[in-house]
């Protein structure tokens, strides 16, 4: 059998989960069929497929119209996957979310480079009001978002969207494409789309609670973007000095040593609203330039910070989001540079591990959003745990 069932609840309704996630190699003959059976008949409100880049994307989008019993979906392209095994890589991971529990609306932005902000804040309201009508006794909710992680417009998006939320928490990922960086992709029903975005407004009758989360603690050692050109994020100087250069001399290393595993090591951070928010590096470029995940200006003061063992940070904080009960699952966008910090230490067993106890699932992505904000090197997810009359019941 070559797909993979994982189905967690605390008790079963009618012998649906709260939850069903399931995956499938990219290779197998019929993957979405295969998915369809492991996940289980539904009905579901939303089904989420994580693709790895290895797929023909526009191939299985057009696959997609009908699958899951006529489930809505929406999904993305990976820089890695979660599935129940921890991290892995050329699969397709899906997560059922089963109608009985959660109603979902969707709301695509089509052109991200077109985006009409009041429009799209209209939108938003209406959706919310739409589902709160539908589903009154229904306490929980999130906004979940998937956008193009090449369509350097996420910072921009996080910020719109955030206007027309209100209290409604938000937490989404950057579509990938391995260490490629060539193409990424959002689906939405029966399309494969560039420079694009699909937000899951999602109600619900189980607890939630979404979550961001770094182990990186800032230094004294702070620089200046001096020449930037904001619009590509990319930096020219720092300190008045050629960036990569100035970057490397900070660190007490030779330029042409710096790779992607040197800016996972070694981030930097700015502080915006009185906590530090990673600004992470993901290339060099000709020339001597930084090219950055996230929105980078002239005046920018950028501090280096230093990561905490990620293995134990990591499991702290899953133990603090079972503190009160453990989650029946929890949906994570965990950045890239998170992944290759973590095979670079050899540490990716010990963090599948912990990755698969706390039965997390989701992909590594090219960016975080978390609430009004684009960030980076950071793990933002919702932590789904039953409704409270069920544990009230499984408590007695």
């Amino acid at each position: 059998m070559n797909q993979r069932r994982e189905a967690f609840s605390a008790s079963q309704d009618a012998g649906l989960a709260l939850v069903a996630r399931a995956s499938v190699p990219v290779d197998v003959p019929h993957p979405l069929r295969q998915l369809e059976e492991a996940l289980g008949p539904g009905p579901f409100a939303l089904v989420i497929l994580f693709v790895s880049p290895d797929a023909d994307l526009d191939a299985l989008a057009l696959r997609l119209p009908g699958r899951f019993g006529g489930a809505r979906v929406v999904g993305c392209s990976t820089a890695g996957e979660i599935s129940g095994a921890g991290y892995t890589e050329g699969e397709i991971v899906a997560v059922g979310l089963p109608a009985s529990h959660f109603a979902a609306d969707l709301l695509l932005i089509p052109d991200l480079s077109a985006m009409e902000r009041e429009g799209l804040i209209g939108q938003l309201i209406r959706s919310r009001q739409s589902l709160s009508r539908a589903h009154p006794d229904w306490e929980g909710e999130f906004a979940f978002l998937l956008v193009d992680g090449l369509s350097v417009r996420e910072d921009e998006l996080a910020g719109a969207l955030a206007s027309g939320l209100g209290p409604v928490p938000l937490f989404g990922g950057s579509a990938g494409d391995g260490t490629r960086f060539r193409a990424t992709f959002v689906l939405h029903e029966g399309h494969a789309l560039q420079n694009a975005a699909v937000l899951a407004l999602v109600r619900t009758d189980c607890r939630v609670k979404v979550f961001s989360l770094d182990h990186l603690t800032p230094t004294e050692a702070r620089m200046v973007v001096t020449g930037a050109d904001p619009a590509r994020r990319i930096v020219h100087k720092i300190n008045a000095e050629p960036a990569a250069q100035e970057y490397a001399r900070l660190l007490g290393k030779d330029p042409a040593q710096l790779t992607t595993f040197t800016f996972a090591a070694h981030p930097v951070v700015v502080r915006v609203g009185g906590k530090h928010h990673v600004r992470a590096i993901r290339e060099v470029a000709e020339g001597g330039d930084l090219i950055f995940f996230s929105a980078i200006d002239e005046g920018v003061v950028l501090t280096l910070a230093d990561p905490q063992d990620m293995v134990t940070h990591l499991a702290g904080r899953m133990a603090e989001l079972a503190a009160e009960g453990a989650p029946v699952a929890i949906l994570a966008c965990d950045c890239i540079l998170r992944r290759m910090e973590a095979q670079e230490k050899q540490k990716s067993g010990a963090v599948s591990a912990i990755l698969r106890e706390n039965r997390v699932v989701g992909f590594s992505t090219y960016g975080e959003q978390f609430n009004a904000l684009h960030v980076n090197q950071t793990m933002t997810g919702v932590a789904i745990y039953p409704p409270d009359d069920r544990a009230a019941e499984a408590a007695e």
